[in-house]
Order: C-alpha cells, then sequence, then structure tokens
C-alpha cells in the first residue's frame, strides 16, 4: 500500500460546506458532559429532549419484534400500516381526512425536510424562513445550494412569520417559504388566521410552504391544528420524537400533495432506502388508546412546567417577551442583566453549573440578547437550576 506525502493537499471540498455552520449546541452539551464526568452538579436545560421515556407499549412492541426477527427493507414511503395509523390519527384527533398515500414515513424530521429540499430546492432558490429558528432548518436549504432568507421576526410576531414578511421578502429567485409552529427555539405558535394568510400571499406566488409541525402534539392552545386544514398544497413535517419521547429512534413522517408523492418516493428510494423497519413496526403501538391518554397526560405536565419555571426565570432577572404556546421551551431575554447570552451561558455552566443555549444558534437577530432555555426536565431539576441562576444573578449581576 502506498501512502501519501504529508504535503499531499487535502481534496477540495464542495462549496456548500462551507455554508453550514457548527450546531454550537452541541458542543456546549460536550462541555456539560465532561463537567458531570469531573463531578460537578451540571443540570442540562438546553437540549430539546423528552426526559420521559418512550410509551412503554412501544417498548413492549420493540422487545416482540426483535425477538420474531425477519426484519427487512420496508417500501421507500414505509409500512402500509404505520401511514394508515397516521392518516386515522388525523382523522380522529384533528378532524381531517388525509389519504395513508400521500404519508411517507422518513429517518426522522430531518430526513423530511432534507427530501423536502432535494425535491423543491434549486442552486441559487432562495427560501424565506425566519430570525430566530432551528438552525439545522437553514442548513437543509444550503444543503441543496438553496439560500435561506432568514426574517427578523420579535416578540411583536410572537417570533414567529407574517404575512406582511412574506410580501416584503419575497424575490424573483424565491421558491418558498418554510415555517415551524409550534417553533423551536422560541414555543410560539402562529394564528390559524395569519398562516392562512402566509399560505394565500405564496399560493399567488406560485411557491411552496413548508410547515414543521413536530411540536404539534405539544401544543397547550385546545383550538390547535395541523397547517393541513388549508389545502392539500402544503407540505407538512411531522415526527415521532417530541410528542412520542422517541428521540433516538430516527422515525418521522411528510404529508405531500398527491401529484407530489411520486417524486419523493423516488428520492427516498435513492437517498434513504428506507427508514428503520424495526422503528416502524414498533410505531404502531404510538396510536394505541393508552399510548395516547398517556402522552395527553405528559403534555400537561410540561404545561405545568412552563408555568412553574417562568415566573422563576422572571424572578432572577430574565425577561419573557412572549409565553409559549408549545413546545418545552423559553426564549428568554438576558438584556435587563447586561450581559451577552453567550457569556452568560458560558458563565452560567461553568459557576453555577446550568446548562443553557446562547441565541447564536439561534440567528443573527438579536442573538445576543436571547436564550433558550428547555423545560423538558423533572420539576426538582427546574426547581434548583433556577434557583442557581437567580444566585448567579443576584451576585454577578
Amino acid at each position: 500500500m502506498t501512502h501519501p506525502p504529508e504535503s499531499a493537499a487535502a481534496p477540495r471540498l464542495a462549496a456548500r460546506t462551507g455554508h453550514i455552520a457548527p450546531f454550537e449546541v452541541m458542543e456546549l452539551i460536550g462541555r456539560a458532559a465532561r463537567l458531570r464526568e469531573a463531578g460537578k452538579p451540571v443540570i442540562q436545560l438546553d437540549i430539546g429532549e423528552p426526559d420521559f421515556p418512550p410509551p412503554p407499549a412501544v417498548m413492549d412492541a420493540l422487545a416482540r419484534i426483535s425477538r420474531g426477527g425477519g426484519i427487512r427493507y420496508t417500501p421507500a414511503v414505509g409500512t402500509r400500516a404505520l401511514r394508515e395509523a397516521i392518516s386515522a390519527d388525523y382523522a380522529q384527533r384533528h378532524g381531517l381526512e388525509i389519504s395513508a398515500d400521500r404519508i411517507i414515513i422518513t429517518a426522522g424530521a430531518s430526513a423530511a425536510l432534507l427530501l423536502a429540499c432535494a425535491a423543491l430546492v434549486d442552486p441559487g432558490s432562495r427560501v424565506l424562513l425566519t430570525d430566530p429558528s432551528y438552525p439545522c432548518n437553514r442548513h437543509f436549504v444550503a444543503a441543496f445550494d438553496g439560500i435561506a432568507d432568514a426574517l427578523p421576526a420579535g416578540a411583536e410576531s410572537r417570533y414567529q412569520m407574517t404575512a406582511e414578511m412574506v410580501r416584503a421578502n419575497w424575490r424573483e429567485e424565491t421558491r418558498g417559504v418554510l415555517i415551524a409552529s409550534p417553533a423551536n427555539p422560541t414555543g410560539t405558535s402562529i394564528s390559524k388566521a395569519e398562516l392562512g394568510r402566509i399560505v394565500e400571499e405564496v399560493r399567488a406566488r406560485r411557491g411552496f410552504t413548508i410547515v414543521d409541525e413536530i411540536y404539534l402534539g405539544i401544543s397547550f392552545d385546545p383550538a390547535a391544528q395541523s397547517a393541513l386544514a388549508l389545502g392539500e398544497d402544503l407540505i407538512i413535517v411531522n415526527s415521532f420524537s417530541k410528542y412520542f419521547a422517541m428521540t433516538g429512534w430516527r422515525l418521522g413522517w411528510l404529508v405531500v400533495p398527491p401529484r407530489l408523492v411520486p417524486v419523493f418516493e423516488k428520492l427516498a428510494q435513492n437517498l434513504f432506502i428506507c427508514a428503520s423497519a424495526v422503528a416502524q413496526q414498533a410505531a404502531l403501538a404510538c396510536f394505541e388508546p393508552e399510548t395516547i391518554v398517556l402522552c395527553e397526560t405528559r403534555r400537561e405536565d410540561l404545561r405545568q412546567r412552563r408555568d412553574l419555571i417562568i415566573p422563576r426565570l422572571e424572578q432572577a432577572g430574565l425577561a419573557v417577551p412572549v409565553v409559549p404556546d408549545g413546545a418545552f421551551y423559553i426564549y428568554a431575554d438576558c438584556s435587563p442583566l447586561g450581559m451577552s447570552s453567550g457569556v452568560l451561558a458560558r458563565r452560567l455552566l461553568e459557576e453555577a453549573f446550568v446548562s443553557l443555549v446562547p441565541g447564536k444558534d439561534f440567528g443573527h437577530y438579536r442573538q445576543e440578547d436571547h436564550l433558550r432555555i428547555s423545560y423538558a426536565s423533572s420539576v426538582e431539576q427546574i426547581m434548583e437550576a433556577t434557583e442557581r441562576i437567580a444566585r448567579f444573578t443576584r451576585t454577578q449581576c
């Protein structure tokens, strides 16, 4: 075997790699883990992961499936049984008749968004999304050489897109919008009326609307409904990760317009073959009545945690300009403390052993003024973490 000389140049990387920034929250989580390994009592209010285990019925199904063997590739769009189960769930819980033929099972919501961008984004295409938003969303666009136009969105619009933003920022190269409701990092939703106005603006320009609904199941608004109610031309992303607490299973789904199903199927065949067959079979237990009851109980538990953490953060000097109506995040304004979010997050981790996420990951608009705080932790951890934050701010800010 021959080896290249040490002076040999490395292969040239694709230009798109320079447009994709590191996911800095993962570095922060890594530092928190190292501190914990060193014996420090770190409390993590950083990661976007429910602290609940997967539902017992799902774990029981997994055990049966693993003993039975016979696990093979599924169709690229997923098993018929799971697609029909999701279709039935839309009918039962949302009152929407969504054909199973429009549902495509994916390897998590990330794979769903990659498929959507592969199908819809050309090099140089522009896609409108909000700043702040989940960082990977803009990188999914960049992965296909598109341009993510991040529109500054503040507390006055609940950190969400508006129809006026679409009108003001649509260009000749703009192909569509990517919306999350409820959203990460803010936990806020777009009202049905405003979303309807956005959809009409996009339709008038023959664009696409992608709506990420992975937190829809953790909405605290009893009137919350899927954007699918606005028409079958929308592309909807969802996941088993959050509501069903199955983050490591990497299982999600898309609902796409009927005429686009063959295109998405072709892409899925080539890019992913199929989602995990084991996860698909076990996920059928998600739609059993006892599982839904359990998940609804957990949603109420998260709502109570939200109501607990907000006043405690405010007492510690952090402002909460918008009360989140879903997910499990607070987008807190730390500017009253006179310290940037990056510095504050580092010091809280190193000195108070509380891990939070600074705004840098989520965009540029007032990033130094905001922290994302996850309350997907136990009440005991929330109480202790917020007490540590309050002690720190009383003495240091």
